[in-house]
């Protein structure tokens, strides 16, 4: 049986528009996406990055389809994410632009389990592609956690497109 649509291009237009808006009210992590080619750094700003399984431990990150990124880490079959605090507002900034591996110009960064880490990140996981699922124009990355790092800090967040980060709840009396 064939669906037939009957959503005009208006319609299909205010459904993105409404979805973006909605999608803005969830708070996600801010997290730089690594990969390594030929020895070059590469990265990318990503707030759709997830916890996904305990046993085995794994993770979920979705990258643009069009992303350079996307083809090292599909080429090599590894990843590394690497979770920001809230002072790391420029890096993630600096890390959403294009240009590949200029974005590590002057960012301090090192080799963790053959991947760029930027080792003032309050988490590290290094990653195994365990599966690359299609999602619409982007692929869902599932990762197996080979190796994982952290240190204490307030994180980065992201919420109705701006920057900011987590605090707690006052406990009840």
């Amino acid at each position: 049986m064939t669906a037939i649509s009957t959503t005009s291009s208006s319609d299909a237009d205010y459904l993105a528009r409404m979805f973006r808006d909605a999608m803005a009210q969830v708070v996600t992590p801010v997290t730089v996406v690594t990969g390594i080619q030929e020895g070059v750094p590469h990265g990318t700003t990503v707030s759709a990055f997830t916890s996904l399984s305990l046993s085995p431990p794994m993770v979920l990150v979705s990258l643009d389809r069009t992303s350079e990124l996307l083809s090292i880490v599909g080429r090599s079959g590894r990843f590394g994410v690497n979770v920001l605090g809230s002072a790391h507002s420029d890096v993630a900034l600096r890390f959403a632009r294009k240009g590949g591996a200029a974005k590590f110009a002057d960012t301090r960064w090192l080799l963790d389990h053959r991947l760029p880490r930027l080792p003032n990140a309050l988490g590290w996981l290094a990653c195994e592609i365990e599966q690359m699922v299609d999602g619409g124009d982007h692929v869902v990355l599932l990762g197996k956690v080979l190796h994982t790092d952290q240190h204490d800090g307030s994180p980065l967040t992201y919420h109705a497109r701006t920057f900011g980060t987590h605090t707690r709840l006052d406990r009840d009396p």
